[in-house]
């Protein structure tokens, strides 16, 4: 190749390569823009697999302020849509019964089947509205109404149990913090079978939850 042919291709490498550059970038932009990438608030990230939870949150239990934690697991497919388990525990405020000059509480669990339809999951923030069927326990507990004197503290013990049924869904605002990370604002109403315990209400548990979940994972 003589220095004439050599000088003409170096200059076409130079004028065409930052064309197809430009263009690849263009292209790769496009493609952030869709389904199989996940656009976080701290830069844009391929998303897909899989995820686990932490969730806190109030609830009302037997018609009181109650707490409710717990977390799941779930598959992401197709950045739409999670399918996975999950549980959580509950505990609500103590009442005094002046009778017995004791403090009863309620307190429990549940779990079960995850299914999470995600709307635009690859947006900075989206929403998602989890479904969770399972089953799960209740059981009142009476306790020392003196909560400071060590001797006593120790003396509660459960007074009545029940199983239950539980169906709860509600919608989820989501953040795509960055890759690994999401943050949601959630509520959701759990339905409930009917409670069968004495001084317990049929629907002691049927109510909403508000709270925060924190999301790590592969999306």
């Amino acid at each position: 190749m003589t220095m004439k042919k050599f000088t003409v291709w170096m200059v076409l490498m130079v004028v065409t390569l930052p064309v197809i550059q430009a263009q690849e970038a263009e292209e790769s932009d496009w493609d952030d823009r869709g389904p199989g990438h996940v656009q976080t608030i701290f830069g844009n990230r391929q998303g897909h697999g899989g995820y686990g939870a932490l969730t806190v949150g109030y609830t009302q239990i037997g018609h009181r302020d109650g707490i409710i934690m717990g977390g799941r697991g779930a598959w992401v497919i197709g950045h739409g849509f999670g399918l996975g388990i999950g549980g959580y525990g509950f505990l609500n405020d103590p009442v005094y019964d002046a009778s017995r000059d004791l403090n009863f509480s309620l307190a429990g669990g549940y779990g079960g089947l995850v299914m999470e339809p995600i709307i635009l999951g690859w947006f900075p923030v989206h929403v998602a509205f989890p479904v969770l069927i399972g089953a799960g326990g209740v059981a009142s507990t009476s306790y020392s109404a003196d909560w400071y004197d060590p001797y006593e503290y120790w003396d509660g013990y459960m007074e009545d149990a029940c199983s239950f049924f539980v169906a709860e869904a509600g919608a989820e605002l989501e953040l795509n913090i960055v890759r690994f990370f999401r943050i949601s604002l959630f509520g959701t109403y759990r339905y409930t079978t009917d409670i069968h315990m004495e001084n317990t209400a049929v629907d002691a548990l049927r109510g909403w939850n508000y709270g925060v979940t924190l999301k790590f994972g592969s999306f």
